[in-house]
C-alpha cells in the first residue's frame, strides 16, 4: 500500500469508529431545560402535561438511584483493589440505570411528537452529530407544527 492509501484507510477507520460510537440524542427532560424543550418543539398542552409527569417520575427514580449510589459508597468495603473494582462495577450499573431511565422518559415524550416536531428533533440530532431515538410520530388534527 502506498502512503496515500494508508492515510485514507486510517481516516476511514477513524470516521467509522466515530460514527459507531455516536452518543444518543437526548432531550434531557429531567434536566433544567424543560422550557427550552417546550419552546423548540412547540409542545401542545397534552405534551406539556406528559412531559411534566415524566419529569416528576424521572426525578423520583433518579433520587432513589442516587440514594443507592450514596449507600453504596458509604457501606461498600474499599480496602483492596478487588473491592474497589467491585465498587466501580456496581456504581457503573447504577449510573447506567439513571441513563436508561432518562432515555426511556425521552422516548415516551418523543412518542407524542407529530411528524414536524419529530423532524425538527431529527434535524437537531443530525446537527449535533448524535444518534436519534427512533419513534413513529403521532398524527394530531389540532397540532401546531413548528416552523
Amino acid at each position: 500500500m502506498n502512503k496515500l492509501t494508508r492515510i485514507y484507510v486510517v481516516i476511514s477507520c477513524c470516521f467509522f469508529t466515530f460514527c459507531a460510537k455516536a452518543q444518543d440524542c437526548t432531550l434531557d427532560i429531567g434536566g433544567k431545560n424543560s422550557e427550552v424543550v417546550m419552546t423548540i418543539f412547540q409542545l401542545n398542552d397534552t405534551q406539556k402535561a406528559t412531559m411534566e409527569v415524566l419529569k416528576g417520575e424521572l426525578e423520583i427514580t433518579n433520587r432513589g438511584l442516587e440514594d443507592e449510589i450514596q449507600k453504596l459508597f458509604d457501606t461498600h468495603p474499599q480496602s483492596t483493589q478487588e473491592e474497589l473494582i467491585t465498587l466501580a462495577d456496581k456504581y457503573k450499573a447504577l449510573k447506567q440505570k439513571i441513563v436508561n431511565a432518562s432515555w426511556e422518559a425521552d422516548e415516551e415524550l418523543l412518542a407524542t411528537f407529530n411528524s414536524k416536531q419529530y423532524q425538527r428533533y431529527l434535524d437537531l440530532c443530525e446537527e449535533a452529530l448524535r444518534k436519534p431515538i427512533k419513534i413513529i410520530p403521532v398524527s394530531y388534527k389540532d397540532s401546531i407544527a413548528p416552523e
